[in-house]
């Protein structure tokens, strides 16, 4: 959520909707394109397109002629998984607190298991309690709050089109595409946050990461 960054109300909606279509496009064509660095490296040059020229970026428009790219750990063929979504017997609601003021309607609809150092780590997967849902996966990890933001990062938002596929009942987690709420870049942004059982026991240096 935003404040509109000056835009009058139709503008705003109109370059939201280009936005959202452009980001759905992207993630088609790396679903497209399959795993590995090259994929991911498209995806950084295309974010890093979006975040200097588009409207709804969120880097400040005073900031964006000096923009020169986000900021990301070396690429890792190792943190990537193709997770099955473990269903709850029952879902049931919550909210996620914001990065500002306010909290927004989730229910919790499964799990995945992360397999990290010794043993897998589950996150919780949220689905969005709002018109449309879509599929929404948020974590902290042992960089947070030091190499990374302190209120985590995103890896899935299938309501804003950050889809990174998966078979059927499973989904891709793949941590180089994680990347930091909108919030991080401007404080006009208010972003939900992972909860705090959303928090992996390891190091994930994969993704976007603060300078």
């Amino acid at each position: 959520m935003n404040d509109g960054g000056g835009l009058s109300e139709p503008s705003r909606s109109l370059a939201l909707l280009d936005y959202r279509r452009r980001v759905a496009e992207l993630y088609r064509q790396v679903r497209a394109m399959g795993d590995g660095p090259d994929a991911w490296v498209f995806w950084r040059r295309r974010r890093d397109d979006l975040f200097r020229n588009h409207p709804q970026s969120a880097i400040p428009p005073d900031k964006r002629t000096t923009f020169e790219g986000l900021s990301y750990f070396p690429y890792d063929p190792t943190v990537r998984f193709e997770l099955p979504l473990e269903p709850l017997a029952r879902e049931h609601p919550t909210q996620l607190d914001h990065s500002g003021e306010g909290s927004t309607g989730f229910r919790v609809v499964g799990s995945v298991a992360v397999p990290l150092g010794n043993g897998d780590e589950r996150l919780a997967v949220h689905w969005l309690d709002g018109y449309g849902g879509g599929l929404f996966l948020a974590f902290r990890d042992e960089t947070s709050g030091a190499e990374t933001y302190g209120g985590g990062r995103y890896v899935l938002d299938t309501t804003k089109g950050a889809d990174l596929g998966g078979g059927e009942g499973r989904l891709v987690v793949d941590f180089n595409f994680a990347y930091h709420p909108s919030c991080v870049h401007s404080p006009r942004w208010s972003c939900p946050l992972p909860p705090a059982g959303n928090t992996l026991q390891a190091p994930i240096r994969a993704g976007e990461r603060l300078r």
